[in-house]
């Protein structure tokens, strides 16, 4: 849909984003090295580093992004374990046998050996707070020799390579371990090494000559943060930026089509309903909401036509889901006959409370009362968990950092669940998250993924609405810019500029 003319970006906004811009790319264009020569890549990112860069904190998909520091194994499309800095993986019961590649490198010249990744895993695991991909995981790493890794866990995990592969688990150099933090500069083994970090504003990478792969086409990367997403726009507009993280939806109307590309995201917006108490105890009421909702007046009216009309819990970020997911036999709409319900829901996402404006105006159409309660989230999460609502609007990642469902399945839906708004506590439903969560990876667990999803739905517990997508610009001299749903590539050794 293109918006009115009166709408396009003033000229003292294109002139605010160059300002913004310029210093950091200045003499990019004409930039190049002894290596291969090209032209260094500008990139406009949303978030500042909120933790110095280190792998440790959610920086580390910044370094992912960059692909200047990287894991034991990757992630292919389906979410299973590739091979990286190791090459292959055997399990034993709780141990898994990882062997690493051989001739990698670290940006500061060191080998790559068993040493230095059990250095790397075991400051990962004894972090405080722990990484993400570790909660309620412990694990410890040993070295066998100079190329061989035992990583051990106190449980017996089948998604171990997975874990292995979060950009949190990133291996680094022995020097980045100096003093209380990690200091990523120089440090990585990716095709481009980490060479300058201007605190939140801006930070540069150079291609790396000894990667162990093949070698970056771009001489470097020249990185701007850029958290005004208007700025971020308006800077591709006028080629300040080669590529631009998550333009908004409302600039992306005013780019040419062919400089966007909308990338779905494993994120659902989902409305939980409360099992516990209150009106949606009762399950005709739940199914009475779900058949009232109208996703797709949503998906139009509130995201212009960027997000999917969701199907089930899972949406296209993961490619397997709609082939593996079958039929669902629910229960019979109820007459809501004018109860009255509180809809919970944040402002940090800016379209949810339009969402629960429009879904107010729904619900009310089908004899509900609504009443709405929109606050920050940090003010909000509490009740929202323990409760306080009949309904939350929630956008919600499905996968987090190991690439697999079951786990966030299981924090939302299990009757345990630490993320469990819908209050729910069903049988049924726990017994298929303990068969996802416990099968091996692959088709077999895809497949109780998928169970578990279809148990979670016959409750009308949680309604999925919608599936975000990201917006990424990229300039028509891009080559070869990743468009990846679980935000771990961005510039990779094949992106360059024609």
């Amino acid at each position: 849909m293109r918006l009115p003319a009166h709408r396009l970006l003033p000229a003292t906004a294109l002139t605010a984003a160059s300002a913004l811009l310029t210093g950091c790319f200045a003499g990019a264009e004409s930039a190049t090295d002894d290596t291969g020569g090209g032209t260094r890549i500008r990139v406009a990112m949303m978030q500042p580093p909120r933790s110095g860069l280190s792998p440790l904190s959610d920086d580390a998909f910044k370094l992912s992004r960059w692909s200047t520091a990287e894991t034991l194994v990757t992630l292919d499309a389906e979410g299973d374990a590739e091979p990286a800095l190791a090459t292959k993986w055997t399990q034993s019961g709780k141990s898994w046998t990882f062997t690493l590649r051989d001739g990698v490198t670290f940006h500061d010249g060191t080998d790559l050996t068993a040493e230095s990744v059990v250095r790397s895993l075991t400051k990962a695991a004894g972090a405080a707070p722990k990484p993400r991909i570790l909660d309620g995981v412990e694990l410890t790493a040993k070295a066998q020799g100079s190329d061989t890794v035992v990583v051990t866990t106190s449980d017996e995990d089948p998604l171990v390579p997975q874990r292995l592969s979060s950009p949190q688990l990133s291996i680094l150099a022995a020097k980045a371990y100096r003093g209380k933090t990690v200091n990523p500069v120089g440090t990585g083994t990716g095709p481009f090494e980490l060479t300058r970090v201007d605190g939140t504003s801006a930070a540069a990478l150079d291609r790396y000559a000894g990667y162990w792969g093949d070698k970056a086409k771009a001489p470097g990367i020249d990185v701007r943060f850029v958290p005004d997403g208007t700025a971020r726009a308006a800077a591709l507009r006028s080629g300040e930026a080669d590529i631009v993280e998550a333009v908004p939806v409302s600039q992306a109307a005013l780019l040419e089509e062919d400089l966007i590309t909308e990338v779905p995201m494993p994120r659902t917006n989902t409305l939980y309903l409360n099992t516990e108490s209150g009106p949606f105890k009762d399950a005709s009421l739940r199914a009475a909401a779900r058949a009232a909702l109208d996703a797709e007046s949503i998906v139009k009216g509130v995201y212009e036509g960027r997000a999917d009309v969701a199907k089930g819990l899972l949406g296209p970020a993961l490619p397997w889901a709609a082939e593996l997911r079958t039929p669902v036999k629910r229960t019979t709409a109820g007459k809501p006959d004018g109860q009255t319900i509180t809809i919970g829901t944040f402002t940090d996402r800016a379209e949810l409370p339009e969402v629960a404006a429009t879904l107010q105006q729904q619900l009310q159409q089908a004899g509900f009362k609504v009443k709405l309660d929109v606050r920050e989230y940090a003010n909000i999460e509490s009740d929202a968990l323990a409760g306080a609502f009949d309904a939350f609007i929630l956008s919600r990642a499905t996968i987090l950092d190991s690439g697999d469902p079951a786990a966030y399945l299981y924090s939302d839906f299990a009757s345990d669940g630490s993320f469990n708004i819908s209050q729910l506590d069903d049988a049924s439903v726990d017994e298929a998250l303990k068969k996802a969560g416990e099968t091996k990876a692959g088709d077999a667990r895809r497949k109780a993924v998928m169970a578990a999803e279809a148990a979670v739905l016959r409750t009308d517990a949680a309604v999925p609405m919608l599936h975000e997508r990201v917006i990424q610009g990229d300039a028509a001299s891009v080559v070869g810019a990743a468009h990846d749903p679980r935000e771990r590539e961005l510039v990779t050794a094949d992106t360059h500029l024609k």
